[in-house]
C-alpha cells in the first residue's frame, strides 16, 4: 500500500509540472483582440487586390495544416491571373478614353451625351 501511495503522489506532481510547463509555454487561454474593420487574419486589404497583395499573403501553419508547395502555386496562379487582368483592363481603359477622343474631335458626341 505504501508504495502505491508514493507512487500515486509521483504521478501526481509529474502532471502537476507538465501542466504548468505547457500552461507557461502556451498561455493560458487568453482570446485575441478583435481585428480592426476591414482587416483580415492573413492581412489581405480591404479594397481592391493585385497580384502584389496575393504574392504577399501567407497563411498560419497548423499541425494538422496544409501543404505550403500546393497553397504557395495556387497563390501564385492567382497573382499572375490578377496582373494579367489588371493589364487586360487598363489596356481597355485606354482604347475607351482614344475611342472617346477620336468621337470628340470628329465633333460627334459620346454614348452618354446623346
Amino acid at each position: 500500500m505504501g508504495t502505491a501511495l508514493i507512487y500515486l503522489i509521483v504521478v501526481a506532481a509529474v502532471a502537476a509540472a507538465l501542466f504548468g510547463l505547457a500552461a507557461v509555454v502556451f498561455g493560458r487561454g487568453e482570446e485575441l483582440a478583435p481585428l480592426p474593420p476591414g482587416t483580415t487574419p492573413t492581412r489581405l486589404p480591404a479594397g481592391e487586390l493585385d497580384g502584389e497583395d496575393v504574392r504577399e499573403l501567407r497563411f498560419q501553419q497548423a499541425v494538422r495544416g496544409y501543404r505550403m508547395d500546393e497553397v504557395d502555386w495556387v497563390l501564385d496562379r492567382l497573382a499572375d491571373e490578377l496582373d494579367r487582368s489588371g493589364v487586360e483592363r487598363d489596356g481597355l481603359l485606354a482604347r475607351v478614353a482614344e475611342l472617346e477622343a477620336e468621337l470628340a474631335s470628329a465633333g460627334m458626341p459620346a454614348e452618354g451625351e446623346r
